[in-house]
């Protein structure tokens, strides 16, 4: 069986707004053994649907989707569970499964309070 894993972010018709998270795809992709794509829930490409054609043509038979929202709310709660199923359905053989959103893991929440902190005392710094 082979791995893939597929980076899902909101999307925003700015292009300039996916900038980030092709910087954290790039710095990800020498960390891990793995295919890694991107994809978005709407407004920008490329789909979720249209990353999972692309891996499965390239016979990935196993893939996780990890949202890039710091919680799970409707569209992590409805919207994507229902477009997951949807895509497996039309994939014979594919296992895909949504993990949790990456703002629940605490590595995150630390990391993210220690980007914030170290801005703010920056500001903090430069106000003085």
């Amino acid at each position: 069986m082979s791995y893939a894993l597929i980076l899902l972010a909101h999307g925003s018709s700015d292009s300039r707004w996916r900038a980030p998270f092709e910087h954290f795809r790039d710095a990800l992709v020498p960390r891990l053994d793995t295919p890694i794509r991107l994809a978005y829930m709407e407004l920008c490409d490329p789909s979720l649907e249209d990353s999972v054609a692309q891996l499965v043509s390239a016979g990935i038979t196993q893939i996780e989707v990890l949202p890039l929202f710091f919680a799970a709310g409707r569209h992590l709660r409805n919207d994507v569970p229902a477009q997951i199923e949807q895509i497996a359905r039309g994939h014979e053989g594919l296992d895909i499964t949504l993990l949790a959103p990456v703002g629940e893991h605490p590595d995150f929440i630390a990391a993210l309070a220690t980007a914030v902190a170290d801005q703010v005392g920056e500001s903090l710094h430069s106000q003085r």
